[in-house]
């Protein structure tokens, strides 16, 4: 087998993910986002340069651990839909809290969000216990995220 044909999967995984990132970017435009350094900030409120980089590894770590769930055929199907309907989720609170700047309803969908995060562990376990230990990264900056987005939402 092709090294190509080999890796082609994990690529396309990784695209996934990062093809969410990009809709999120999309439909969430630069408008809003300049605007989130005037918000009044939480304490311990990281520097803006962070987030892109958290996000960049996050959504590399998605793609990877989807794909080695993927290769596990028969057993995956509840895993990588436990994995779309996140993935879904973590789409949409971008917009909600930036375009719409409705932070309480964005605190609503990062609740489901980390639920969704913390089924989507669960169900990769069954599958390969090292591509649900690559989402515990994930789980903590949502939580993280979710003490931010809860201040801010308190504060403006």
């Amino acid at each position: 087998m092709s090294k190509i044909k080999k890796y082609l999967p994990l690529a396309v995984s990784i695209g996934i993910a990062w093809g969410a990132a990009g809709l999120s970017y999309l439909l969430t435009g630069r408008s809003n986002m300049e605007g989130y350094a005037a918000l009044n900030q939480p304490p311990l409120a990281p520097p803006g340069w962070l987030f892109p980089v958290v996000w960049s590894v996050l959504y590399t770590l998605m793609g990877i651990s989807a794909w080695m769930v993927w290769k596990r055929p028969g057993s995956s199907r509840g895993a990588l839909r436990a994995y779309g309907l996140q993935l879904v989720l973590n789409v949409l609170w971008t917009p909600v809290f930036f375009r719409l700047e409705r932070y309480w309803l964005a605190f609503g969908i990062l609740i489901a969000l980390w639920l969704a995060i913390g089924n989507m562990i669960l169900q990769f376990r069954k599958v390969s216990p090292t591509a649900a230990l690559l989402q515990i990264p994930y789980l903590l900056w949502v939580t993280f995220a979710g003490y931010l987005n809860f201040i801010i939402a308190w504060l403006n």
